[in-house]
């Protein structure tokens, strides 16, 4: 007997407004990419960086603070004032980063420490800060962790202890605020950005390097935060196609 299995059916649902967005590391790289996306998707970027982000066209009437993410006391008030200004929130995009290469025994204590404290502790007081917010709007947080996240090289004991920081916090946070706020971990590898500027020949990428625009890992980033209620991205990677860190 042949049996007749009913069609499927299909709902499709529309994506939700990308609403207003606190990026964080907005001055440059990937947050300014992001913050980019968000006013051109018709949201409301929110600004935070330790230096004035640069007021562009097309972020000139965004609001921003500057703040140093090590100071995480600090950071939590500084966007308590400008949540109380904005009237609210969606989303939040932790895309600060730095980064101090070098044998563990060589990188002075307070330069290996303040990469943690910006990529890691700095993030959590981000989220910290955002919470009731985002709660009470059932929003959106993406973390940036890293390639490096996932995998250690050598001459990168700070840079990967955070970013695999950042990795079991937000699979914890996933976990934890399920069905209330929506977490998605972006996991970037090499981007076009300044983010290597300054550093020894051997701590850059090479002549050959292939690396993301960080246009195309901010359209991602918008993709995640404008799923429809009820679905979540939550783990990304977003990387060139001949990325040497990945998998």
């Amino acid at each position: 007997m042949t049996r007749t299995l009913p069609a499927p059916t299909t709902t499709t649902r529309a994506p939700r407004p990308v609403g207003t967005v606190l990026v964080t590391g907005a001055a440059s790289g990937l947050g300014r990419a992001v913050a980019r996306s968000i006013a051109a998707a018709g949201g409301t970027p929110l600004l935070l960086d330790r230096v004035p982000v640069d007021p562009e066209p097309q972020l000139a009437d965004a609001p921003s603070v500057v703040t140093d993410l090590t100071d995480g006391r600090a950071s939590e008030a500084a966007i308590g004032r400008l949540l109380a200004d904005a009237g609210g929130l969606d989303g939040v995009v932790t895309a600060a980063g730095t980064d101090r290469c070098g044998p563990m025994a060589e990188v002075p204590a307070a330069e290996w420490e303040r990469v943690v404290g910006v990529n890691l502790l700095g993030t959590a007081a981000v989220i910290r800060a955002a919470l009731p917010a985002l709660t009470a709007s059932r929003g959106r947080i993406v973390t940036v962790a890293s390639t490096l996240g996932v995998r250690a090289l050598p001459d990168a004991s700070a840079y990967c202890a955070s970013k695999f920081g950042v990795v079991g916090m937000t699979r914890a946070l996933a976990a934890e605020l399920a069905g209330t706020v929506g977490v998605t971990l972006l996991v970037p590898g090499g981007m076009d950005t300044a983010f290597f500027d300054g550093r020894p020949e051997q701590y850059q990428p090479g002549p050959d390097a292939q690396l993301n625009d960080p246009a195309e890992v901010a359209d991602a980033v918008l993709y995640a935060l404008t799923r429809p209620d009820g679905c979540e991205v939550r783990e990304m990677v977003v990387c060139a196609s001949t990325e040497p860190s990945w998998p």
